[in-house]
């Protein structure tokens, strides 16, 4: 689980296991130096997947989602925190699994080979924002979106809940739009459907991806041919206009000559 200030008092912190202290004590894990503050106004106990508020004999004002929160209230992902009037928010830390290098054939003890995983036939990879680097296999419908239940969990604020939708085709992904706030995007168009092939760019708002085909290149853009073929036609031309000066040169030169003669 992460904590993130949106704005701007503190930068994200990601919350450890056992007892997390917020105040404006040296000791705090998070210290906000705000109106209001106490040097240690709060504790956040992680256990498991589980938030748990904490407030001692000297706590400060605290309140979740707008309700004044009281000693063991349980925080799920999403849920906007305040500790006397800084603005928190929890989110869940991305839970999406790296595409990691085919290992070679093993062989057991008699002699029969181990068969391997084949590698998925999409693999979207992350090329700018939270997910920049990392690898998303798509075997599957896949929905991409903040939501901690995602099967590609963001935890990016401009991202919707339940953003967008892929699911494999033989073509390519098929993209859709599960009704979100800032739009989905195939090469800078925003679609409500539409379909992702090899080498296409999907972007939810400042997040990007790049559709990979493992074993297939990403085509590029190949030469015009007219614009090819245009170069060597000029050059004809311009051959022959130059012959047929220095024949006229010539024929007028043959004709001064025979007349000189006479």
């Amino acid at each position: 689980m992460k904590l993130i200030f949106p704005n701007g008092e503190h930068g994200a912190v990601l919350l450890s296991a056992g007892r997390n202290r917020l105040g404006s004590s040296e000791q705090a894990l998070i210290r906000l130096q705000a109106a209001g503050i106490q040097a240690e106004h709060c504790e956040l106990e992680l256990s498991g997947s589980t938030v748990t508020v904490r407030l001692g004999a000297s706590h400060g004002v605290v309140s979740v989602n707008g309700q004044t929160a009281v000693d063991g209230h349980v925080l799920h992902p999403g849920d906007a925190f305040a500790v006397a009037g800084v603005a928190c928010r929890l989110v869940a830390v991305e839970r999406a699994a790296s595409v990691s290098a085919p290992k070679p054939a093993q062989v057991d003890d008699s002699g029969a080979t181990r068969v391997r995983a084949a590698l998925p036939k999409y693999v979207l990879r992350g090329v700018s924002g939270a997910t920049f680097g990392k690898t998303f296999p798509v075997v599957a419908p896949t929905v991409i979106g903040r939501q901690h239940d995602c099967d590609i969990a963001i935890a990016s604020e401009e991202i919707s809940r339940r953003h967008a939708q892929v699911k494999p085709t033989p073509d390519g992904l098929l993209v859709e739009d599960l009704g979100s706030s800032n739009g989905t995007y195939i090469n800078g168009s925003r679609v409500q459907s539409g379909l992702l092939k090899a080498g296409d760019e999907l972007r939810l708002d400042a997040v990007r991806f790049m559709l990979v085909v493992p074993g297939k290149e990403i085509p590029s853009a190949a030469p015009s041919a007219p614009a090819a073929a245009a170069a060597p036609k000029e050059s004809a031309g311009k051959g022959g206009l130059i012959a047929g000066v220095v024949i006229g040169v010539a024929v007028i030169a043959a004709a001064v000559y025979w007349f000189a003669l006479r």
